[in-house]
């Protein structure tokens, strides 16, 4: 597609906004609604699974991308997923209080999923339009900044209100389970409502009339040569491996860190308030997220990949144990839990940059976006859906103490995937 030449927008005056929408969305499917499916009292298993199948559609998206690269614009796609997500949540806002609120929910944040997979195509795909090649890399950092600011603003913010709420701090007409999560639900809709009609008038068009009307009549093939592409790069078993099995230990743990932290203590949990987790997982942990990232990535470009991929490995294996110590030594000193979780969120960071980086080196060469688009659909697959669906059967099985133990056990599984992977420099 031609580029044009006039843009309308600096990019410090989208860029910001267009990842804080692309965030807020999967904050709230995947990561918001594992709290409000406990405070309605499904088990760890129904959670887990149920929020699991909710990945699909971030690993089956490279399907459809290549319609969205032929039909229609960038622009048109980011504006018409926006505002069909803020419809489908303030829709969810108004089906909680329902006989039937799980089947509407479900099939409510399904369509959310949907609409939010399609969205990350098109932003990412207008990022690259519509800046340059010095604009990419000056703005990477806010777009990964302003990505982790929705995702504060969701699982910190919006689960803090709904805490608050609860507590009748800010009326008792909003104090039940049900109430509380409609606000919070319709005000997430509100915002991308709002983010859509922003961007209505300050995106620019970096897609000419012509290309507007040019439909992709070469899908089928454009895939084959994708797919064709990916499994003839060297030493494929051994990155398809480390591409699926890198993760596992911490695709077990993301559903069931937020429920082990919530849950009382006579289910083994923490029994912490969702004030306190808003304020301790879903803030300062993802802080601790972003921090290991930042980090992670100036060492890979100071040092090489080749050098720090061991040392990252350990970052993202061994802070797992705090879960261990938490889980045979529960306590309610909040600084204690606190920092426990601000190390293992780092540890992640440090460890998920490598890990992000040598996806993007595998899939330098001949069709590269598509086939990073195929990695990152395996890695979300491998490491977060599939872990993920089973992790609360297992957690339910086991016990949170029990399974903390195993997670560590599995560690040995990235260990393994990061000995045979080949990794150039």
């Amino acid at each position: 597609m031609k580029q044009l030449a006039i843009q309308t927008s600096k990019p410090y005056s989208w860029v910001p906004s267009l990842y804080l929408s692309e965030s807020l969305p999967f904050s709230a499917v995947m990561l918001v609604s594992v709290i409000m499916f406990k405070e309605y009292g499904l088990t760890d298993t129904q959670i887990t699974l149920y929020t699991g199948w909710l990945g699909l559609p971030w690993v089956i998206k490279p399907l459809w991308s290549p319609i969205i690269d032929g039909v229609w614009t960038k622009r048109w796609w980011i504006l018409m997923t926006q505002f069909l997500m803020g419809i489908g949540l303030a829709l969810v806002a108004f089906t909680l209080s329902a006989d039937f609120w799980l089947q509407s929910a479900l099939a409510l944040f399904m369509l959310i999923a949907f609409a939010s997979a399609t969205h990350d195509i098109s932003a990412d795909g207008f990022y690259i339009l519509g800046l340059s090649d010095h604009d990419q890399e000056l703005y990477v950092g806010v777009r990964n900044t302003f990505y982790r600011i929705g995702m504060v603003i969701g699982q910190g913010g919006i689960v803090m209100l709904v805490g608050k709420m609860q507590e009748g701090l800010f009326g008792t007409s909003c104090s039940s389970v049900a109430a509380s999560w409609s606000v919070a639900f319709l005000l997430l809709g509100a915002v991308m409502l709002l983010l859509g009609t922003y961007h209505t008038a300050m995106l620019p068009k970096v897609e000419s009339d012509a290309d507007e009307k040019e439909k992709s009549t070469n899908v089928l093939k454009d895939f084959y040569l994708t797919l064709k592409s990916f499994v003839t790069r060297p030493h494929i078993i051994s990155a398809l491996c480390f591409i699926l099995l890198f993760r596992l230990p911490e695709g077990l743990l993301t559903k069931i860190v937020p429920l082990f932290l919530t849950r009382t203590t006579a289910e083994g949990g923490l029994a912490l308030t969702d004030v306190d987790f808003g304020l301790i997982y879903g803030t300062l942990g993802v802080i601790g997220l972003l921090l290991g990232g930042i980090v992670g990535g100036w060492a890979v470009s100071r040092w090489g990949l080749k050098r720090c991929l061991w040392p990252l490995v350990l970052c993202i294996t061994l802070p797992d144990a705090v879960y261990v110590y938490l889980s045979y030594c529960p306590t309610d000193n909040l600084w204690l839990v606190g920092t426990c979780v601000c190390v293992e969120q780092i540890g992640y960071g440090l460890g998920f940059a490598a890990y992000t980086l040598f996806l993007v080196t595998f899939s330098r060469g001949e069709r590269s976006t598509s086939v990073f688009s195929i990695c990152t659909a395996g890695q979300y697959l491998g490491g977060v859906m599939l872990p993920g669906m089973v992790s609360g059967l297992i957690s339910d099985s086991l016990g949170y103490q029990q399974f903390f133990l195993l997670i560590m056990l599995l560690c040995l599984v990235t260990f393994a995937v990061t000995a045979f992977v080949k990794v150039e420099r």
